[in-house]
């Protein structure tokens, strides 16, 4: 058995994990931590996973979790988590980070979309992408993974194969992305409020959101030269689910059917990515750890729709389907 420890364990996406390492046959749940809750069990903050998992939820420090586990997800809070990730390391534990901290490049860009200076500078730039349907090769064999933003995977995966055909504009990207209420955490916020956000939608962060250069930087790694992009995200009122509407220009007319192809030869053999002749909704991915994709094209330009469970293939699903690539475990365990 594989020795888990999952940091930051009172949040929807650290619940998430712990309900698929459950289920998992080689995970075994060594730690679960938080520093607000005292030693009160995990289940009592989770009721879900009364009778499941009732173990404490420790204050632990770095090396104690380091020492532990073999393996720690790290639901921390951008900049929190990489104020620990090293330490974890030193003790000898492999890391899967949820956060932000270690998924850009540079901390200049680090910088400006988070207000912070990075705490672990040296590792951006050198720490892999945990997007598996691109990066598995690299994936493999690192102490270090960055889970994908929820957001970004919705954008990327539709976009990086199109990018990579040379046959798209770069520089005249728009995505428009709905996510529902679980994607803005679990701490009580007024956009979030009950009587706030149900039977309405809203855009937020227009122009400024987190995820665009994380977007931009990955998908520049398939596109001949630098993409930018327009990313919109809005407040859908709903539980879970991403719904992402993507709009790129082809260099020259291109057919619907071309680009579901090009779609469809590139993700063969992916047992987590659909690519679907229908109009996808978030109903059909939730609580799985599929995106669904199509396209189609409607006066020149390419829409690309894509849609996932934000709290699983946009969070812990990803997350258990980077483990299963370090420990070389059949992708799909604990997944399906």
């Amino acid at each position: 058995m594989i020795k888990v420890a999952v940091l930051g364990a009172t949040g929807y996406t650290a619940l998430e994990a712990i309900k698929i390492l459950l289920r998992h046959p080689q995970a075994e749940i060594v730690a679960v931590t938080s520093r607000q809750e005292g030693n009160t069990p995990v289940s009592s903050v989770h009721p879900s996973l009364v009778g499941r998992l009732d173990r404490p939820l420790e204050d632990l420090t770095p090396e104690e979790v380091g020492s532990r586990a073999d393996c720690v997800f790290s639901c921390l809070p951008h900049c929190a988590s990489a104020e620990i990730i090293p330490k974890v390391l030193a003790a000898g534990a492999k890391v899967i980070d949820f956060s932000a901290d270690y998924r850009l490049d540079d901390a200049a860009t680090y910088l400006e979309w988070y207000g912070h200076e990075h705490p672990d500078a040296g590792r951006l730039g050198q720490t892999v992408y945990g997007l598996p349907e691109l990066f598995r090769d690299r994936i493999k064999g690192q102490s270090l993974v960055a889970n994908p933003g929820c957001y970004a995977t919705s954008a990327i995966v539709p976009l990086a194969p199109l990018l990579k055909s040379g046959l798209f504009q770069t520089d005249d990207i728009i995505i428009d992305s709905k996510s529902g209420v679980s994607g803005a955490g679990r701490s009580p916020k007024l956009m979030t409020h009950f009587p706030e956000c149900n039977e309405s939608m809203s855009a937020y962060n227009v122009g400024r959101h987190r995820h665009t250069p994380e977007i931009e930087q990955i998908i520049n790694r398939h596109a001949a030269t630098m993409p930018s992009v327009i990313f919109t995200p809005q407040l859908a009122p709903m539980d879970r689910g991403i719904l992402s509407t993507i709009y790129i220009r082809p260099k020259a007319p291109i057919g619907e059917q071309h680009v579901m192809q090009m779609l469809r030869d590139a993700y063969a053999g992916e047992r987590f990515v659909r690519i679907v002749d229908h109009l996808p909704g978030t109903k059909d991915t939730v609580d799985t750890n599929f995106i669904d994709i199509t396209a189609r094209v409607v006066r020149g330009r390419v829409l690309l729709i894509s849609c996932e469970d934000n709290l699983v293939k946009g969070a812990a699903g990803a997350a258990v389907q980077n483990f299963n690539v370090l420990y070389d475990l059949p992708e799909t365990t604990g997944l399906l």
